[in-house]
């Protein structure tokens, strides 16, 4: 006798494809000594369920890109950089050495690939302002406390106290360092860049290169701080204007100098002055004593006979 057949429902049948072909490409990345964030640019037209486009940073396969001088952080626990915008930081201890970048699109992708930006957050010392950088520096008449790379200018040095930058150019800063030359050692000193709403580069100490050069990325605004000895014997303050015509400062150090508008950061000054000392208001005159710091003022007294 025949079996009986039971009928499979259409929507029990396995899928015809149940493997999807993606569209990736990989790129060996070559990068020097330091310290590096890769910003995945938010992608129109990201899908929201499946992430894609995505991109993965990681080691390559083989010992001749150096993996084992570099490491690699994601801001998120899987690895995973998808195309709501996603950084990893990259540091290389010992360059030149590889990184990985792998990108999935979804098969039917009409965009180009995912844009993404390096930033170099930090450089070695050697270009640190206060230190003599062969016979040039050597024969300067004065060495900078101060180093700024600003955009379609280039390097441009200041001391403590003076604005470094121009106030209305519209040139935004790439890029600093702060080495206050015989006040104190450099590692009393460090500071960050702004990189974005609650997004701080790592602290950098005095004399070190703290954001990128000619890369047309801007910084939006610093941070800075004392350390050690130079703590107990100084307070630190600064100032800065920014390309949509706003300012702020000076604040105390330890606060973020950003616009509202985080708006790229054109020129800054920074003062460090003894203890107890006020720093200078943008008139060049100090600033008054906040108001919460004044005494209380006593009431006028009423003349005799009065109630």
């Amino acid at each position: 006798m025949p079996q009986a057949r039971t009928a499979v429902p259409a929507e029990a049948a396995p899928a015809q494809n149940p493997i999807a072909e993606l569209k990736v490409s990989g790129h060996l990345m070559t990068l020097t000594t330091g310290l590096y964030c890769i910003v995945q640019v938010p992608t129109r037209g990201a899908d929201a369920n499946t992430g894609l486009p995505g991109v993965r940073i990681s080691l390559p396969p083989g010992p001749i890109g150096r993996p084992d001088q570099v490491s690699i952080s994601t801001f998120r626990p899987d690895g995973w950089m998808n195309g709501s915008g996603d950084a990893a930081l990259v540091k290389v201890a010992a360059g030149p050495a590889q990184v990985l970048v792998t990108i999935y699109q979804a098969p039917n992708a009409k965009d180009g690939s995912p844009n993404l930006q390096v930033l170099r957050l930090l450089e070695p010392p050697a270009a640190a302002p206060g230190q003599a950088a062969g016979a040039a520096a050597a024969t300067a008449p004065k060495l900078m406390d101060m180093v700024a790379h600003i955009q379609e200018r280039g390097d441009v040095g200041a001391l403590i106290g003076e604005w470094l930058g121009e106030t209305g150019s519209k040139r935004w800063i790439e890029g600093f360092a702060v080495a206050p030359g015989g006040m104190m050692s450099p590692k009393d000193i460090e500071y960050q860049a702004v990189l974005g709403k609650g997004w701080l580069s790592p602290w950098v100490e005095g004399g070190q290169f703290c954001g990128s050069r000619g890369m047309a990325l801007p910084i939006l605004g610093l941070r800075l701080r004392l350390r050690g000895e130079a703590a107990e014997k100084f307070d630190a303050f600064y100032a800065a204007s920014f390309i949509d015509g706003s300012s702020v400062g000076p604040v105390a150090a330890g606060e973020p100098c950003e616009a509202e508008s985080l708006a790229p950061i054109e020129a800054f000054q920074v003062q460090i002055l003894p203890k107890g000392t006020l720093p200078e208001g943008p008139s060049g005159k100090p600033r008054a004593t906040p108001a919460a710091a004044r005494p209380a003022a006593r009431p006028a007294a009423k003349p005799a006979g009065k109630r």
